[in-house]
């Protein structure tokens, strides 16, 4: 049966015997290929009469019409077949157009936002960009910078992946809740990023459709206004909890430690990769994630010890994960719940995502996870979802309006759309 057939599975929970009502009570899936032949799939953004806004990393931006037609809306720099192009965005590496988010009141304003790497007046960074939409989606107009001094890697160093562009964030979504639209930013490689109070990689924004901070936003004193959350690593995925709107992060580890975080407002991730402290000593480039011996073997905990994902010692109030998927590191990178009677047992839990990473003896694990998040935020069961065809880097996830579960995966070039039966 080819990818773009429509397959069936059931799906049990990873390494343990099912029950019969535990059967009956997940959903049984059906998956086909809802938008193919992709480059670098990213990311996706919805309307309510399905269209569905989306980015790839190394093109650009286009829309599919309910009716499956595609325009290709804007690209990057060297790109061809868009209706517009912006000759300063571009990607390297890990870093490229990103993100994608639809304005709550879109109907009114026609408003789109993207995230994406830049070198505009020469000076290589992140932007967030706002759009005006025409009422035929055919194109986009009116280019505004609302966010334009995020960080961004501008050259290699000694770590593994350690190219320009690394660790570069980028997951943009609108909170059901309050209508602020939340930036996650990587940490760039630089050491000193994730704890500072003015430069803006490692952090989570919370900022208004001009770009301005959020009215109650509660950083530390000294810290820039639109900081929602600080101390993170590379948060690549954002989502919103049914029923009380608080945001989660998914988030990649150092060789150890995918973690799922329950955001607080002013908050501290815990993470420090800086040199010269929390027992640790000097440091390649002065940048501790991947110590001790960064580019050999080592037992996750070990590493873990030494450089803490969330570091508890240093930071006896930072915000504890949820998750950590059992302390391994296999590139978690996308979040998003489920709501809906039609999902059965997992009404109301996270989807996560994983890119799969597979170094170091540590398992490939290129797949979702259904996480069943406690009401305080700081624990979570976990159903591995039983992919029912080849696997991939699953990069982006979100939910359509029709309540269906999307995945982009990457490698693959496939946006796959997932029904529960």
């Amino acid at each position: 049966m080819t990818m773009g057939g429509i397959l069936k599975t059931a799906i049990v929970a990873a390494g343990l015997a099912v029950s019969a009502s535990a059967l009956t009570a997940a959903p049984l899936l059906s998956t086909e290929v809802y938008v193919g032949k992709l480059e670098l799939p990213w990311d996706m953004a919805w309307l309510k009469d399905g269209t569905m806004f989306f980015t790839e990393k190394c093109k650009g931006l286009s829309v599919r019409m309910p009716n499956g037609t595609i325009n290709k809306l804007h690209g990057l720099g060297g790109t061809s077949g868009y209706n517009s192009s912006s000759a300063d965005l571009f990607c390297d590496g890990q870093a490229g157009m990103m993100g994608v988010a639809v304005d709550p009141s879109f109907d009114s304003n026609r408003y789109l936002y993207v995230y994406s790497s830049s070198k505009l007046n020469d000076k290589l960074g992140n932007r967030v960009m706002r759009f005006k939409v025409n009422d035929e989606k055919t194109q986009v107009s009116d280019r505004t910078d609302i966010v334009g001094d995020i960080g961004y890697k501008p050259k290699a160093s000694k770590h593994p992946f350690g190219g320009p562009g690394a660790h570069n964030g980028g997951r943009i979504r609108f909170s059901p809740g309050d209508g602020f639209l939340y930036v996650t930013t990587g940490d760039n490689h630089l050491g000193t990023g994730p704890q500072s109070p003015t430069y803006i990689g490692g952090k989570v924004l919370r900022i208004d459709r001009d770009g301005k901070a959020a009215p109650g936003n509660k950083p530390p004193a000294g810290f820039d206004p639109r900081i929602y959350t600080y101390g993170h690593r590379n948060p690549q995925g954002i989502a919103f909890r049914p029923g009380d709107n608080r945001p989660f992060t998914a988030e990649n580890g150092p060789w150890h430690s995918d973690e799922v975080t329950a955001l607080e407002n002013g908050g501290n991730a815990g993470w420090d990769p800086r040199p010269n402290m929390a027992g640790r000593k000097d440091c390649p480039d002065d940048y501790c994630g991947y110590s001790p011996n960064q580019m050999g073997a080592m037992e996750p905990a070990k590493r873990a010890a030494f450089m803490p994902m969330t570091d508890l010692k240093t930071y006896p109030k930072a915000m504890k994960p949820a998750w950590n998927n059992t302390g391994l590191s296999q590139g978690m990178f996308c979040n998003t719940f489920l709501s809906g009677s039609k999902w059965k047992d997992w009404d109301g839990q996270m989807i996560v995502g994983y890119s799969g990473i597979g170094i170091h003896g540590t398992a490939v694990g290129n797949r979702l996870d259904a996480l069943k998040i406690s009401p305080d935020g700081l624990k979570a069961t976990r159903t591995q979802v039983s992919w029912p065809t080849a696997t991939g880097r699953f990069r982006g996830c979100s939910q359509g309006p029709d309540g269906d579960l999307y995945v982009a995966l990457e490698d693959q070039g496939n946006i796959i759309r997932v029904t529960p039966q």
